[in-house]
């Protein structure tokens, strides 16, 4: 069964706002097997919105139509589908009951165009909206499957998800749902990845490989036809097994999360502890670990020394190291050595990690834009560094650096 998304709203031709509502649906489509073969986006003009349901009526089983679904005289989606197929649109009474009772809770007075949000096509199915008022709606006109879900996401994915996808399931019949599995790699590049795996690549029938690149971090999604995820996993045994002899020492997880998670992990699992110096990252480091739920059990904190005063003040680098005539400089493993070293003893923490190098776009200290020494220090044991030479912008060299001080942080725990 193959599918269109429509994504209505201007704001998204203006870049306003990231259409993220189409990466969510392609990822839970194809989970059902339901292949996405289009993504259209289209402006609040009541002409071009016709024109585009038209065109993706004529090419797709199934046609999603995010956002348009609100009070306001722009939102047409269901005003511009009801005339495409030929139907009234009509009060969906529980939906403008749960309008009605939200207004009066508030104390606020309702406007006439509130009702919009209530209204569905006649002999259509209600999409219940568990997190906002405009009901989804979900048909069947000519053979071609309609979905209409509103735009905000924290509303969209639900009624997706809880009312589209088993309203889908019923109209699919006997379709086989794809099933898909990540394996998650860090320290290699995609261009390496592919290189090391081509053959696989370009003899893929069933299951197929598709890598992904992330900064810092590439993934390949295996992917085969299943009733079950047990019949699944055994089709994709053989070409997991595969990759994981060939590439088995960049994998750090088989499912969709970033490195940091699984540091954190382990980390949590052996009761160790982790605290952060970093120079050119100023913070990223940090942000990326404890954007994790949950990380303040294993980590302890981050210094962000981006001057030399702070490396000096701080984390006692001495100025002879840093600063003057022959001396290493802030950009030098002898000082990413002392920053991780004497962050343990600063906070007691069992692994110190330090991060210093040129970012850009300018050299430093006469070293080149890419140059990054990453150092590792672990209660008892030496201290080793990581040299980088890193390609890309200002923002690609402080997220690859913290990415990498993460692989190998992962691979030393990983070999403890």
């Amino acid at each position: 069964m193959k599918a269109e998304i429509v994504a209505v709203g201007t704001e998204l031709l203006l870049g306003q706002i990231a259409n993220t509502n189409a990466q969510f649906l392609s990822r839970e489509c194809a989970a059902i097997g339901v292949d996405i073969y289009f993504q259209t986006v289209v402006g609040d003009n009541e002409q071009r919105l016709l024109e585009s349901l038209t065109l993706a009526a004529s090419r797709a089983d199934v046609v999603i139509c995010t956002g348009g679904l609100g009070p306001t005289q722009d939102d047409l989606t269901k005003d511009v589908l009801a005339a495409y197929v030929g139907r009234q649109l009509i009060i969906h009474e529980p939906s403008m009951n749960a309008i009605t009772q939200m207004f009066q809770s508030r104390g606020i007075h309702m406007v006439e165009s509130n009702r919009r949000q209530a209204l569905m096509l006649e002999g259509s199915d209600p999409l219940h909206n568990e997190t906002g008022l405009a009901v989804g709606v979900a048909f069947t006109f000519e053979g071609t499957h309609f979905i209409l879900l509103p735009g905000p996401p924290k509303e969209m994915k639900p009624m997706f998800t809880n009312y589209a996808v088993p309203w889908l399931h019923a109209v699919m019949h006997d379709e086989v749902p794809l099933y898909s599995k990540m394996l998650k790699f860090a320290g290699i590049g995609e261009s390496n990845l592919e290189h090391q795996l081509i053959d696989l690549i370009q003899a893929q029938s069933d299951p197929t490989i598709a890598p992904y690149a992330k900064e810092g971090e590439v993934t390949i999604r295996l992917t085969t036809r299943a009733q079950t995820a047990e019949e699944g996993e055994r089709k994709l045994f053989a070409t997991e097994q595969e990759i994981r002899s060939r590439l088995g020492q960049h994998i750090y997880a088989d499912q969709d999360v970033p490195i940091e998670t699984i540091v954190l992990k382990m980390l949590d699992e052996r009761k160790l502890s982790l605290a952060v110096a970093e120079s050119c990252t100023g913070g990223l480091l940090s942000d990326l670990i404890t954007s994790i739920p949950g990380s303040s059990s294993s980590f302890l904190g981050g210094i962000i020394c981006y001057s030399n005063a702070l490396k000096h003040k701080l984390l006692g680098v001495p100025m002879d190291v840093l600063e003057g005539e022959g001396a290493p400089g802030a950009v030098s493993s002898e000082t990413a050595v002392i920053l991780a070293e004497n962050l343990l003893t600063t906070t007691g923490s069992d692994f110190g990690i330090s991060v210093t190098g040129v970012a850009g776009p300018g050299s430093s200290e006469g070293k080149p834009v890419g140059l990054v020494y990453i150092g590792f220090a672990q209660k008892n044991a030496e201290t080793q560094v990581i040299t980088l030479q890193l390609s890309g912008n200002r923002e690609s060299i402080k997220h690859r650096s913290a990415k990498s001080a993460l692989y190998h942080l992962w691979k030393q725990l990983k070999e403890s």
